[in-house]
């Protein structure tokens, strides 16, 4: 087996089943830039623990982005003495979160990792975390967070910035970052069913974000872990990466937000503005009905327009699946309760705005409608139009 590996192209997807013939256990990435002085060391110290617990049932990959220092060049020349080590140069693309996904798409493991070259990842955790994946994880995470875990001599500023960052992925993705006491890691085994298929789309150099953003991950084990200081080389660590980092919380709040739905949704629902502000006006102007009746009609009104639209154009793919008049009628009855509940919320604003604020009745009724238009869309996504993608 050859030492060098091509770069894999195109999306960045995890394979259901490893590439060639035969698959093996396990297979551990280490992600390198100006790295040469201890990619020797690394290399040693993983193969001598691997060894003595699955001999010839792993690899180490090696995938470095084009150092300056040729850390490459040094990493094949340490796999004449490795046969489980392969390299990968990679020279039109950067960064260490798809630097990972790159290795990963080559790897022929079953179970996949990645640990930093730099000796600040301990490779001794590596075991525990591999016991973790054997016991059914689906993810193993090296924490410095729980017990047995901690920095061996941060400075108060970096540990108010890790801190802060986590407490900002909180804010932003309590789903993903949640789940976890330490989502900064860059040390974790993850089996591949887990993230296989999934279209991966990172930001920056935080990986397990993204897999645990978008991978089927059930059970989370961890292992404590003392983050160690580097003896060779130099930090990667910039302010470049920290706002990498919100953009990747960012991606990940509306990964799974289907804007091209919600953009027809909208554009329906702008409809539905002209009628209800119409009607609205024409009831108070001409009818000299009361604010609040007035509104009511209004929007029940809009209401029907926006269903028909809805199930035509917005969710015309899921409504063709149930054809039925009494399944549209059901339909109808489920967006208007749905909205029904948007509406109670839009008179409530609308009253505050117009009898609290002060606002002009229509401006008022204008926000108010924006203010429940996200409401609207994504009830009716999951509990409405839904089920008639079941069969």
């Amino acid at each position: 087996m050859f030492a060098s590996l091509p770069v894999p192209t195109g999306p960045f997807e995890i394979p259901e089943a490893p590439p060639g013939s035969e698959g093996i256990r396990f297979s551990l990435i280490v992600p390198t830039y100006k790295e040469s002085g201890n990619v020797r060391a690394i290399v040693g110290q993983l193969t001598q623990l691997l060894d003595s617990q699955i001999p010839n049932d792993y690899e180490l990959i090696v995938v470095d982005d084009d150092s300056p220092d040729r850390t490459w060049k040094v990493a094949l020349e340490v796999a004449n003495e490795y046969p489980q080590l392969r390299v990968m140069r990679r020279q039109t693309e950067r960064g260490l979160s798809t630097a990972v996904i790159r290795g990963w798409q080559a790897a022929r493991g079953e179970i996949l990792g990645v640990i930093d070259a730099d000796l600040q990842h301990p490779p001794d955790v590596l075991l525990k975390l591999y016991s973790e994946i054997q016991r059914g994880a689906d993810l193993a995470i090296a924490s410095r967070h729980v017990e047995e875990g901690g920095v061996s001599d941060w400075s108060l500023v970096r540990r108010f910035l890790s801190r802060g960052a986590q407490l900002l992925g909180l804010i932003l993705v309590p789903g993903v970052v949640g789940r976890v006491s330490d989502p900064m890691s860059g040390y974790f085994l993850v089996r591949r069913d887990a993230i296989a298929g999934k279209r991966l789309d990172p930001v920056g150099y935080k990986i397990l974000l993204e897999v645990i953003g978008r991978g089927n991950i059930r059970w989370i084990g961890e292992v404590g872990y003392v983050f160690q200081e580097r003896t060779e080389g130099e930090s990667k660590v910039t302010w470049k990466q920290y706002i990498e980092y919100l953009q990747h919380l960012v991606r990940l709040r509306f990964a799974r937000w289907p804007m091209a739905r919600f953009l027809r949704f909208g554009i329906v629902g702008f409809s539905g503005v002209f009628i209800d502000m119409g009607v609205l006006y024409i009831l108070r102007e001409f009818a000299l009905l009361g604010l609040t009746r007035s509104a009511a009609i209004s929007a029940e009104l809009a209401i029907l327009n926006n269903f028909l639209w809805n199930d035509i154009w917005t969710f015309g793919d899921l409504s063709r699946q149930q054809k039925k008049f009494s399944q549209r009628v059901k339909r109808f009855l489920k967006f208007n309760l749905i909205c029904l509940a948007g509406l109670c919320l839009k008179l409530l604003l609308l009253n505050f705005l117009f009898n609290v604020v002060g606002l002009d009745e229509y401006l008022g009724n204008f926000l108010a409608i924006a203010a429940v238009t996200f409401w609207n869309f994504w009830v009716n996504l999951k509990l409405n139009w839904r089920v008639t993608q079941v069969k």
